[in-house]
């Protein structure tokens, strides 16, 4: 569990350089492949983006733990594009009941941001703004994106080990 009520923070070194890391966090179809989400727009920033959810491409463990989503509309509305350094958007954070109308409640905000880290890539995933979460919800909301930040950031650093793009 987060030791906050209101933030999220994971930072992971990516063996990657930072063009590469900047490349699999700001262009829809790569974020997609690791993230889990098929994408129908690239992001541009105050542009809404929408999808559906999409097993990742690159674990087949969290692509079965995703796999029960599949189909599932996705959006975000991305808040700041700065290449190389910051990629950011809010969101309905752990929107997952297809019979709840989630677009009254405050969104989150996440952030990517990076950092060199000699040849690889320092990578921090900030999510804020919980504590504008309904209460009833707010708490397993908050644990449930703790643990899916911790599993993403295992899902980019596997698809940046994979040689493609």
């Amino acid at each position: 569990m987060a030791a906050s009520t209101d933030r999220i923070e994971k930072r992971v070194l990516l063996r990657a350089p930072r063009d590469r890391v900047w490349r699999a966090i700001s262009d829809a179809k790569q974020f997609g492949a690791w993230f889990g989400v098929e994408f129908e727009g690239g992001f541009v920033a105050g542009a809404r983006v929408v999808g559906r959810i999409a097993p990742t491409k690159v674990d087949p463990e969290i692509a079965q733990a995703q796999e029960p989503y599949s189909g599932m509309a996705f959006e975000f509305h991305v808040d700041r594009v700065e290449p190389m350094r910051l990629f950011s958007f809010r969101w309905h954070p752990y929107a997952i009941d297809s019979n709840v109308d989630y677009s009254n409640e405050p969104m989150t905000l996440v952030a990517f941001t990076l950092e060199d880290a000699g040849g690889d890539t320092m990578f921090t995933i900030t999510e804020s703004g919980f504590d504008g979460i309904p209460l009833a919800r707010r708490a397993e909301a908050l644990e449930a994106n703790d643990e899916g930040w911790t599993a993403q950031a295992r899902l980019i650093e596997k698809y940046l080990a994979l040689a493609v793009e």
